[in-house]
């Protein structure tokens, strides 16, 4: 498997959490073109097909992980 930035990281935990590419282009200050750019490459990178499965693949690979409170 290959290696996803901090950047990826960070817009996989957003779509994890069920944020839109909007929403997450306002968190991170980016535009939605590169969230959408971001996510392409995330969803290259961990051979998924579509948004589901890149978090199922992300808690698989421990990208992503449960949080603790």
């Amino acid at each position: 498997m290959k290696i996803v930035t901090s950047r990826e990281q960070e817009v996989l935990e957003n779509i994890s959490l069920g944020f839109t590419t909007k929403e997450i282009a306002s968190k991170l200050y980016l535009s939605s073109h590169t969230i959408i750019s971001h996510k392409k490459k995330l969803l290259e990178k961990l051979s998924a097909a579509n948004s589901p499965e890149l978090v199922r693949k992300g808690f698989q690979y421990g990208i992503l992980s449960f949080a603790t409170s």
